[in-house]
């Protein structure tokens, strides 16, 4: 059970903190509550807040400057015990050889490893194919009827990921599914009869085996796509293991799975039928910004979680070696030190340095490929129609991990001519 009495005494560290009476890792906080005004309060403390989770606990981090510190300083606040506060007071298993779970100098090289083989495939070369299979899932949007946006969307990374990793096209629908569940395991739309536990357990096996079984299928029939090149790449003087090329696998596809449809998700969601819509899509020069002020918005990415490996202090506050620190990126990227009207949506906003996509060592290794799909995400839709109307309310994901939304349901019009500029 999570403790969430106004004020904590006598936390970890040692340090007495205003709690602020708000239970962050309550996935309903981000479906139905109100996240930013739980954030801004946050952010207005002179330290840090901590929360107990039964035995265990940890700092929250909201500040810009300090989120950047945190995700910079591998030193000091590593990832390998785990990087997801509901894995709070257990190690991840996938620690030291799944990327995201890997301190430098052993995650340096394997970044690089993985970095040359996805600039092997020459992201911007995949722009035609990113452009087909986006037109395929959006086409219909043009047929007079409702539309869930969201479900394309949801859609599109898995079928990016998919095609440059050479999984069958029969197996997106499912494996795109098995991803969601893996990232909004909370969800009841998601969440199998036996409850969350079990509903991850089976999403992770299955997972984990159809990309075992892959490997093994494509070692005897290597090609030039994306998993033919993990298997052939050398790491630390050898060759990655089928479980260290397996774990990679699932790190990629869930990463994808959360920066790619969400940004989008949260424009349509938000401002359909406002003056925002209006404006990009009347002026196809501001796309970068826009795109980026996208990210910023949604900072889909919802959490990272860290743990100290010394005693440090930040904002003001003493924190004890062993102690799990997490990072809201959503709450960094709203800060009012960092960005002017953070609560304004601004097509045109620079400079945006926003944490979307991480900072220092695990910056998003698919940033590129992500950036170049929510690019053309924006401009095909723009392109293509206009005239976007609600048809019913939006549903948000149940997750404290992604921010995101599960339904979005649309109408909108073939344009009859391109966009104007």
């Amino acid at each position: 059970m999570t403790t969430t009495d106004p004020i904590r005494a006598v936390p970890a560290s040692g340090c007495p903190v205003q709690h602020g009476g708000v239970d962050l890792i309550d996935p309903l906080l981000y479906s139905d509550g109100d996240a930013p005004e739980a954030w801004r309060r946050l952010r207005a403390l002179d330290t840090l807040h901590w929360q107990q989770v039964g035995e265990n606990g940890f700092w929250s981090v909201v500040g810009y400057d300090d989120a950047d510190r945190v995700l910079r300083d591998w030193a000091v606040f590593t990832s390998e015990r785990g990087t997801l506060v509901d894995l709070l007071g257990y190690d991840d298993p996938a620690g030291g050889r799944q990327l995201a779970v890997t301190d430098p100098p052993r995650h340096t090289e394997m970044r690089v490893r993985l970095q040359k083989a996805l600039i092997a495939r020459a992201v911007d070369r995949q722009r035609d194919m990113i452009t087909s299979l986006l037109g395929e899932l959006i086409d219909p949007l043009g047929d007079g009827g409702v539309f869930d946006f969201a479900d394309a969307m949801l859609a599109l990374p898995m079928a990016v990921s998919g095609t440059l990793m050479g999984v069958p096209r029969r197996d997106w629908p499912w494996l795109s599914r098995l991803t969601t569940v893996c990232i909004a395991p909370d969800d009841p739309e998601y969440q199998g009869p036996d409850g969350k536990a079990a509903t991850l357990e089976a999403a992770h096996r299955e997972l984990f085996a159809y990309f075992q079984d892959l490997v093994e299928v494509r070692r005897a029939n290597l090609g030039d796509d994306l998993l033919s090149v993990l298997i052939e790449t050398t790491f630390e003087g050898r060759h990655m293991s089928p479980g260290e090329i397996t774990s990679n696998c699932y790190s990629l596809l869930l990463g994808a799975n959360v920066t790619t449809p969400h940004s989008p998700n949260f424009v349509m969601a938000e401002f359909i039928e406002t003056d925002v819509l209006a404006d990009w899509a009347a002026h196809p020069e501001v796309d970068a910004t826009a795109t980026e002020e996208a990210l910023r918005w949604a900072s889909p990415v919802n959490h990272f979680l860290r743990y100290a490996k010394r005693d440090v202090v930040l904002r003001d506050t003493p924190i004890a070696a062993g102690d799990a620190v997490v990072v809201w990126l959503g709450a960094a990227d709203r800060d009012e030190k960092a960005f002017a009207d953070p609560e304004v949506f601004n097509l045109r906003r620079k400079p945006n340095k926003h944490l979307a996509f991480g900072a220092g060592p695990h910056y998003c290794v698919g940033h590129s490929l992500a950036r170049l799909t929510l690019r053309i995400v924006f401009h095909e839709l723009f392109e293509r129609f206009d005239d976007f109307r609600a048809a019913g309310p939006a549903q948000r994901l149940q997750s404290n991990f992604v921010s995101g939304f599960k339904h979005i349901p649309i109408t909108a019009k073939r344009r009859t001519g391109g966009r104007t500029s």
